[in-house]
């Protein structure tokens, strides 16, 4: 298939911590006659009745609404991928997949992204916006890639940089600039023929693609690549480095479920069930302590010396390891300091 006098018309856009603000600055400078689509991929929290698209749509004259499953790509609209969804860009319209996450979250900007690449090859221009850590990486050089272009606001705007210097080291001719710079670009390219270009084939994009459209994929298809050595965060499963995808450099691990991830999110959540993990030890350990001071006491009251004596030893050998137990949990918990998704930044969202 061959796009004829095609322009950039399906923009799509990842945006994390810190993003909500520069959405509305970035949706505010573009004209209601925008001959474009623009979708976009958040980290919106499971539960919790969102408000998004009503913030956003206060600040553009185009129209805002959450995707549904079916939506078709019309020019002038935007599309938000609704909380524990996936948005998949198909040829002419998006579907909607609670398929495995990617990179910890749901939805996710690399299925955006890597879907669009497939379904409009050039026609695709991805932009990333604050946030931390480096989803929408692996999209962005996936569009870059499959012709089309790649925008990232200039990291020294962004609330967080981490999403934005992530796609800066994933592609190789990436626009980088403010938030300005990048609205005026897309309305440039969305003006501008594209000229005729041929979609390129990438069979393992379009597996992970299809896996996210249709999880129950078939046994022999898996595992996707060699064995890791690591465990699934989210499911506890084995771990295997995914084939990279045409020239790509990013590394990539995948789990037999179909869970994905890049190396700063998979240290990041593994840091989290560490963390988790400690917690619950040093919960037992309080409990230990406190049941065999009371035993000590007890034994004591009832003139046991030798008993009491050793349940204390054993409440003090419990708190010394308890003390041990809460100096890991200093040590690792500044990973977690830095806010995973939007909730924060959205006025009257209700997140539990």
């Amino acid at each position: 298939m061959t796009v004829h006098e095609a322009t950039r018309d399906v923009v799509t856009v990842a945006a994390s911590a810190g993003g909500v603000t520069a959405l509305q600055k970035f949706l505010s400078s573009l004209p209601a006659d925008l001959p474009a689509t623009v979708l976009i991929a958040t980290h919106l929290p499971a539960s919790g009745n969102s408000t998004l698209a009503g913030v956003l749509q206060r600040s553009t004259s185009l129209r805002v609404a959450f995707a549904r499953p079916g939506d078709l790509l019309e020019l002038g609209h935007v599309l938000v991928a609704p909380a524990n969804h996936h948005m998949i860009v198909t040829d002419g319209g998006v579907q909607l997949s609670q398929g495995p996450r990617q990179n910890g979250v749901r939805p996710s900007a690399d299925p955006l992204f890597c879907s669009a690449a497939l379904a409009a090859g050039p026609r695709a221009l991805g932009i990333v916006l604050s946030g931390t850590l480096d989803d929408g990486a692996v999209g962005a050089a996936a569009i870059e890639r499959h012709g089309g272009l790649v925008a990232v606001q200039d990291p020294a705007e962004a609330s967080y940089d981490g999403m934005p210097n992530a796609a800066l080291d994933a592609t190789e001719n990436a626009f980088c600039g403010s938030l300005e710079k990048i609205a005026e670009m897309v309305v440039r390219e969305a003006r501008t023929p594209v000229g005729p270009v041929p979609l390129r084939r990438d069979r393992e994009l379009e597996r992970r693609v299809a896996d996210l459209l249709s999880p129950a994929s078939a046994p022999e298809e898996r595992p996707p690549g060699s064995f890791a050595g690591l465990s699934c965060p989210d499911c506890g499963g084995p771990i295997y480095t995914a084939a990279a995808t045409g020239g790509s450099h990013l590394n990539r691990y995948e789990c037999l479920i179909g869970h994905a991830w890049s190396p700063r999110s998979l240290l990041e959540n593994q840091a989290t069930a560490v963390e988790r993990a400690l917690n619950m030890a040093a919960r037992q350990l309080e409990e230990r302590m406190l049941l065999t001071a009371r035993l000590s006491e007890g034994a004591a009251d009832r003139g046991h010396k030798v008993s009491a004596a050793q349940f204390r030893r054993v409440s003090e050998d419990t708190r010394n390891a308890l003390e041990t137990i809460r100096g890991l949990l200093a040590e690792i918990s500044p990973l977690q300091n830095t806010p995973q998704d939007v909730s924060a930044d959205i006025p009257g969202d209700e997140v539990p």
